[in-house]
């Protein structure tokens, strides 16, 4: 491919302990130390916030109103129609495949002359083919693929910041490494997706994967990683259409990354159409479903209603595009590639036509492009610290507010820790769409300086 060689984001021990003399360490280890405990602290409290006050105001809501309560896991309507189809040749889209699922999620069967019973009937509204990477789970019994499935989210997770780190070609310290792996599993989207056992995480992970192989210069090996990563379509399909653009652009050296996607993605469907001829038609009829009994928007939709929504969506769309076309020449190893990937990230989290917390986890390479740009520049405007600053305090907003919450329920005053559960989540609609907008307004200025520095 041409690359340069690349080495991963290491630990350097002597950057972050600093020299020693006359037996005492520099005050940069020392700050770096207290940052790495304000990181434990603040993921602790996240996971106390959500086993302890969310949960039992959700459970009290429940008992109240009388709404379903069964094992609550994303997995299990996947892992159930991944086991019908493999082992008993049961079609998974099937209304009674449903009622079994709705069994075991909500431990009933919906009603839907309750109104405080969910509207989602948590019906197989995937990719058939989802049920290939499902199946070493298909045989286990649930609770065991539950507990396998959860650590392989927590590693896939945690592992997705290194990636993401060597794509953004930024090499950091060991404690500081850590301080993000910790604060990228205590952030509320990543709780949430690990509890829920969600099949974002693992998405997310692919991509992350993906991009990483394409840094690396694996252009077939990041092509079917990406390839898996379709069994979410509507999550996958950005970056999926940004890389191959940009494999498109440069045919010649980068035609492997196509190779890769097409030959996997074919294999995919092929397989799929064998184990359940005509699953097409059926997945676009369960998705038309899905949509239709959750109602679902987009965060924008969410924040401007279905037209405003709509109009704010294809706005973001289309200035996304103009930049990634613009970019689509970048080598992998360019400050302008992992300045597309982030861009691409953050539409895909902006536009998605589901709002859900934990969707925000692909946030992640946009948030650590921007700490990147932040940390190397010294001479911002006022208005751009201000901009920064105020997005550093939507960022960190919900670890703040936990933590007060989590020291008030510890200090005795139950009622009130219950009564403010809403409040860490306060920042959740304004996250996706100051990141996206900090990315684009940032672009410009970095890609000025990128001009520059190719023409000294």
């Amino acid at each position: 491919m041409g690359q340069r060689n690349f080495r991963a984001p290491s630990c350097n021990m002597k950057r972050f302990v600093g020299d020693v003399r006359g037996g005492e360490r520099i005050p940069l280890a020392r700050r770096a130390q207290i940052v790495f405990v304000v990181a434990l602290l603040a993921s602790g409290s996240m996971w106390f916030y959500v086993n302890r006050i969310m949960k039992r105001v959700q459970v009290e809501y429940a008992a109240a109103h009388n709404v379903p309560r069964g094992n609550l896991s994303d997995l299990y309507p996947r892992w159930l129609g991944a086991r019908e189809l493999l082992l008993h040749k049961r079609n998974p889209y099937s209304q009674e495949i449903t009622h079994e699922i709705q069994e075991g999620y909500y431990g009933r069967l919906l009603d839907s002359a309750r109104s405080d019973d969910p509207k989602d009937q948590q019906g197989f509204a995937y990719p058939v083919y989802v049920v290939f990477l499902l199946a070493p789970l298909a045989g286990l019994s649930f609770p065991i693929a539950q507990l396998i499935f959860r650590w392989i989210l927590i590693g896939l997770t945690g592992l997705s910041v290194l990636l993401w780190l060597r794509v953004l070609r930024w090499r950091v310290s060991c404690i500081a490494l850590a301080g993000c792996v910790v604060l990228t599993l205590g952030s509320f989207p990543a709780v949430q997706g690990i509890k829920l056992q969600q099949l974002s995480l693992l998405v997310s992970g692919l991509l992350a994967g993906s991009v990483a192989c394409v840094v690396g210069g694996h252009l077939f090996l990041a092509g079917a990683i990406l390839a898996l990563a379709t069994i979410k379509p509507q999550l996958a399909g950005p970056m999926a259409s940004w890389l191959l653009l940009w494999a498109l652009a440069d045919w010649r050296r980068r035609s492997r990354l196509v190779v890769g996607f097409a030959s996997i993605w074919g294999a995919l469907l092929v397989a799929a159409q064998i184990v359940l001829p005509g699953w097409w038609g059926m997945f676009f009829e369960a998705v038309r479903d899905y949509h239709r009994y959750t109602q679902n928007e987009s965060v924008l939709g969410m924040m401007a209603g279905r037209t405003g929504g709509l109009i704010l969506t294809a706005v973001a769309a289309l200035w996304s595009i103009l930049w990634l076309w613009r970019l689509r020449g970048a080598d992998a190893y360019a400050d302008q590639f992992g300045a597309a990937v982030a861009l691409a990230a953050a539409l895909t989290v902006l536009i998605v036509p589901m709002y859900a917390p934990y969707n925000q986890v692909l946030l992640l390479p946009a948030i650590l492009i921007l700490a990147k740009w932040r940390a190397g520049r010294g001479d911002l405007s006022l208005a751009w610290r201000v901009s920064f600053g105020f997005g550093l305090f939507t960022l960190t907003w919900p670890w703040l507010a936990t933590f007060g919450l989590c020291g008030i329920y510890v200090l005795g005053l139950t009622a009130l820790a219950l009564r403010g559960w809403t409040i860490p989540l306060y920042a959740n609609f304004a996250l996706p769409v100051l990141v996206f907008t900090l990315v684009v307004l940032s672009l410009p200025k970095q890609q000025h300086i990128a001009d520059r520095v190719s023409t000294e």
